[in-house]
């Protein structure tokens, strides 16, 4: 994969040169944004959706809710996720994440709307690239990056999810490579400049998707930057399939990505250890886009953008990021708070430059 060309080169170059010279800021929760808006289920289902059907007239099953596909909104509400990403890209973000953390045929399937999975990526991807092409036009001396989102899926290869059958599995290797192709597809032909597997919390998944995208780009003839996080599920320290941080790097650093890192589930301080792992260990860049603490007996998220800020900045202080950002419960003043705290501080130096400059 690493032999073959960039599919965008010049826009390879303007990220590799971002990342030489400071602290790259990722966006923030996009769910939490939604959330805000209160949407009912007419809110979720737009025109398209009001009768229990699309304009191809797929049935989807008339007494499924679609109330809490967010990915949806790309179709029903574009306005709605194109302002998420003009708020974060304001407060300061380098790159957005597209609105497709769901948008396999598997996660869609919940909602029986699996035949929108390509569709969903496309638009997805077209949204956040107006975005950045729009916020790049305004200040050009600081380009804008689509990072286009593969989730982790509602299922996981490596586990059974039967406590009484340990060796069922509901879904395989192939499968999830096959819903990945088609996603990713859909994310480099709507313009995305990186792909990101993220919230990884079941490593075989994610060897599915690193699969998935190594065959894809052999069969367009050219590769495009891979970023890779996964998810330490609680304070064991361990992803849900039972690695470290440390396991966890040398499961998928065959892939050369990009970067790789850790996101969701825990708070900054939390994260601490498992990321200074990484930076240790990481011959790539190193990400993170934690959760704004850990939720509270609501559900809902209390650290403020200032805690999270001062915590981040002490990550930064340390030298061990290149990319940071915000997942569940962050905001754009969170964004905006993190931007302003590492702004003063280098970048994580990579290995193999701190050798070549010895």
């Amino acid at each position: 994969m690493s032999t073959l060309p960039w599919l965008h080169p010049d826009r390879v170059a303007l990220l590799e040169q971002a990342l030489r010279q400071r602290i790259l800021i990722l966006d923030g929760g996009m769910g939490t944004m939604l959330q805000a808006h209160e949407l009912d289920e007419h809110g979720f289902r737009g025109e398209r959706f009001e009768h229990g059907h699309d304009g191809h007239a797929h049935e989807h099953g008339g007494a499924c809710d679609l109330k809490g596909n967010n990915d949806l909104l790309t179709l029903t509400q574009p306005e709605i996720i194109r302002a998420v990403h003009d708020a974060y890209l304001e407060a300061g973000a380098d790159l957005v994440e597209t609105n497709t953390f769901n948008s396999t045929r598997i996660s869609q399937a919940d909602y029986k709307l699996q035949h929108l999975a390509h569709e969903l990526n496309i638009e997805g991807a077209k949204l956040a690239r107006a975005a950045c092409d729009a916020m790049t036009a305004k200040t050009p001396d600081k380009p804008r990056f689509v990072i286009g989102v593969l989730g982790p899926t509602s299922r996981t290869a490596s586990l059974s999810p039967d406590v009484n059958d340990p060796g069922f599995r509901n879904v395989t290797f192939e499968e999830l490579a096959e819903n990945y192709t088609e996603s990713a597809n859909g994310l480099i032909d709507g313009g995305a400049d990186v792909i990101m597997v993220e919230t990884i919390f079941d490593t075989l998944n994610a060897k599915a998707a690193l699969f998935a995208l190594a065959e894809l780009f052999h069969q367009r003839g050219a590769r495009m930057p891979v970023m890779i996080s996964g998810t330490i599920t609680d304070r064991s320290g361990r992803t849900l399939s039972g690695q470290t941080a440390e396991a966890f790097y040398y499961s998928v650093r065959h892939a050369r990505p990009l970067s790789v890192g850790f996101n969701c589930a825990l708070g900054a301080d939390d994260l601490r250890p498992h990321i200074q792992t990484l930076s240790n260990l990481a011959e790539s860049y190193v990400s993170t886009h934690p959760n704004a603490g850990l939720p509270n007996a609501f559900g809902e998220y209390d650290e403020t953008p200032e805690h999270m800020a001062g915590v981040i900045g002490g990550f930064a202080r340390d030298g061990l990021l290149n990319l940071v950002g915000g997942c569940c419960g962050t905001t754009p003043a969170h964004i905006r708070a993190i931007a302003e705290a590492v702004r003063d501080y280098a970048p994580r130096t990579l290995p193999s430059l701190v050798e070549e400059a010895a």
